[in-house]
C-alpha cells in the first residue's frame, strides 16, 4: 500500500508567522459595522443600494467587508426588495460600441450582398437625365428630385 509521506520532495520552508508578511491585507469594515446597523430590513434600499454593483448584481463579501452572517442577511434582504419591487432586477446600462473594423477581403459576402433583389422598380442612370431645368436643388428629399427629373423626361415614376 502506498503512503501519503512527502519526504523524498524537497519542501520550501514557510514564511515566517509574524507580520513581515508582505501580501497581507487589512481587512476591509463592513458599512453595517460602521452604520450600526442591528437588524437589515428590505424596506432600507438606500442602504442595499450600498451592496448592489451598477449592473445589479449583489457584491461579494470580499468587496463589502462583510461577515457570513451579515451577508447572508443583505443577500435576502436584496431578494426580498426585488421581489416588492423596491430595487430593480437589472439596469439599464448605456454600452458604447464601438464599430467593426472592416474585414479583409477574404471573398465573404454578407446576407444582403449575396443575391440581388429583384424590384418592380426600373433604375434610371443619373447621367442619362438631363437636369437643365433645374437650377437648384431647394429641400425635399432625393425621391422628390428624381419624380421631378422623370416628369420632365416624360417618364412615370
Amino acid at each position: 500500500m502506498a503512503s501519503n509521506n512527502n519526504n523524498n520532495k524537497k519542501t520550501k520552508p514557510r514564511a515566517p508567522k509574524d507580520g513581515a508578511n508582505p501580501k497581507k491585507f487589512k481587512k476591509k469594515t463592513s458599512v453595517l459595522l460602521t452604520d450600526k446597523v442591528e437588524y437589515v430590513d428590505y424596506k432600507d434600499v438606500n442602504l442595499l443600494t450600498r451592496f448592489v454593483s451598477d449592473r445589479s448584481k449583489i457584491r461579494n463579501r470580499r468587496v463589502t467587508g462583510n461577515t457570513v452572517q451579515q451577508q447572508r442577511d443583505i443577500a435576502q434582504a436584496i431578494k426580498n426588495s426585488r421581489e416588492m419591487a423596491l430595487l430593480p432586477y437589472t439596469k439599464r446600462v448605456a454600452q458604447t460600441r464601438t464599430s467593426r473594423p472592416p474585414r479583409d477581403g477574404d471573398g465573404r459576402r454578407g446576407r444582403d450582398e449575396s443575391a440581388p433583389r429583384e424590384s418592380g422598380v426600373s433604375a434610371v442612370d443619373i447621367d442619362a437625365v438631363d437636369l437643365e431645368g433645374v437650377d437648384e436643388f431647394e429641400g425635399g428629399d432625393s425621391a422628390d428630385l428624381a419624380g421631378e427629373t422623370l416628369a420632365t423626361e416624360g417618364m412615370e415614376a
